[in-house]
C-alpha cells in the first residue's frame, strides 16, 4: 500500500512523480488507473508545494533573525 503523501519525504515525493510521469508517457495505462496516478500525481505536487513553501518561511525567519547575516557555503568536513 502506497504512503499518503503527507507521510513521504520531499524526495520521495519526487521519485514517485518521476514514476507516474514516466508511466503516463508511455501510454499504457488503462484510462481507470491513469486517472487514478494523476490524482495522486496532484496531491503530490500539492504537498511538496506545502513543504517547499515551510521550508521557504523558515529560512525567512532565520534570515531575519540577523538581517545582517549572509549565505556562505556548506562546509561539512569542518565539523
Amino acid at each position: 500500500m502506497a504512503k499518503k503523501p503527507e507521510n513521504l519525504t520531499f524526495e520521495e515525493s519526487l521519485t514517485e512523480l518521476e514514476r507516474i510521469v514516466s508511466d503516463l508517457e508511455q501510454g499504457d495505462v488503462s484510462l481507470d488507473d491513469a486517472l487514478k496516478q494523476f490524482e495522486r500525481g496532484i496531491k503530490l505536487v500539492r504537498n511538496s508545494q506545502g513543504k517547499l513553501e515551510q521550508a521557504q518561511q523558515k529560512v525567512s525567519i532565520l534570515m531575519q533573525e540577523d538581517e545582517n547575516a549572509s549565505l556562505t557555503p556548506f562546509d561539512s568536513e569542518g565539523e
